[in-house]
């Protein structure tokens, strides 16, 4: 019996991926040099702690607007912590512990109380965006520390200590989701929250976890970014951050609907959106063009990798594209047009 050749479900965002980066090098040939590789890698590694900590919220059919603003709380913080002679690992945890505590506000909230995420975690946006103008009165915070620098501005070897960090979470929030019981019970929340209840699942532990995961998340994010600026900025995080976290998540496969989605797929994404908003730097194209083009990005990403699940379940585009947006398994799907051909 022939055995079927399985294909990654990433694989129809890296071949975007790829002829994106090949394009941007032939029209800018000091594009594609390894330094500016790595420049790129170390400025997207941001957006992709964001979208890590996005998928996971994402798998259980949430949403997290509070990440941007966790940006900025994280590294003020710090700053704060530094400018008062604690040292700079106090100050790290203490940042960690800021933004990872909004995010067990959140989760706790949204599952106890059976608020909706959006208007929970749009609330604490607003709280966490304030917080950083408060105690700074909207000015930024220089940091001294040179250790601390090190976070964002420091190599080991000819790579980036933020990206060999980003490297390392990615592993960890991999294994976690696809090698233990938590992960699995993230994707049977997101794939059917009640199925998943009766099942014995911890749905409250599930929904807590997971958006202070995204708290922490935010929080290395922002130490990486004050680490870079070497000062905790009040609105640090405010621009594109969250709109480019999420679009690397939804891009990359996660379903914005829960239970679909992989931390890879997720980490492809983020790269993607790293190589555009680099590629478009260098060719001097106006930073106001980039979220067009990331959307038109999304659209093409997205229409591929629901083509390549028609055409290996042998389903058309419409019954995939239906099966994603009214939650239906496209497994299903398949199974109907199947009984269907016989």
């Amino acid at each position: 019996m022939k055995r079927t050749r399985h294909i990654p479900k990433e694989m129809g965002i890296f071949s975007v991926l790829v002829v994106v980066y090949l394009l941007f090098g032939l029209l800018a040939p000091t594009f594609m040099t390894t330094s500016n590789t790595f420049t790129l890698l170390l400025n997207g590694s941001v957006v992709a702690l964001l979208a890590i900590g996005e998928t996971f919220v994402l798998l259980t059919a949430g949403i997290d607007l509070s990440v941007g603003a966790g940006i900025a709380l994280s590294g003020v913080v710090a700053a704060i912590a530094i400018q008062h002679g604690l040292p700079w690992y106090v100050g790290v945890l203490l940042a960690l512990a800021s933004t990872t505590l909004i995010g067990l506000f959140n989760g706790v909230v949204i599952h106890y109380v059976k608020v909706p995420p959006f208007i929970v975690t749009f609330a604490t946006m607003g709280v966490a965006s304030s917080i950083p103008l408060i105690l700074t009165n909207a000015t930024p915070i220089p940091i001294t520390s040179n250790t601390f620098s090190f976070i964002g501005q420091g190599f080991i070897g000819p790579i980036p200590f933020a990206v060999l960090l980003l490297a390392v979470v990615a592993i960890i929030a991999h294994l976690i989701l696809s090698r233990t019981v938590f992960g699995l019970h993230v994707y049977s929340v997101g794939g059917n929250r009640e199925s998943a209840r009766l099942a014995g699942v911890n749905t409250a532990k599930v929904d807590v976890v997971v958006y202070m995961v995204s708290g922490l998340m935010a929080g290395l994010g922002g130490l990486v970014d004050a680490s870079r600026l070497m000062s905790g900025y009040p609105t640090a995080g405010s621009g594109t951050s969250l709109f480019f976290s999420i679009s690397a998540a939804v891009v990359g496969g996660v379903s914005l609907f829960g239970g679909v989605g992989t931390i890879l797929g997720a980490i492809i994404g983020a790269v993607l959106i790293a190589v555009v908003s680099d590629g478009m730097d260098i060719m001097n194209v106006s930073s106001y063009w980039q979220p067009l083009v990331i959307g038109l990005i999304i659209l093409v990403g997205v229409t591929i990798d629901t083509l390549r699940v028609a055409q290996s379940q042998r389903v058309s585009f419409r019954e995939v594209f239906v099966a994603r947006f009214t939650r239906r398994a496209v497994d299903h799907a398949a199974g109907e047009a199947k009984s269907a051909s016989k």
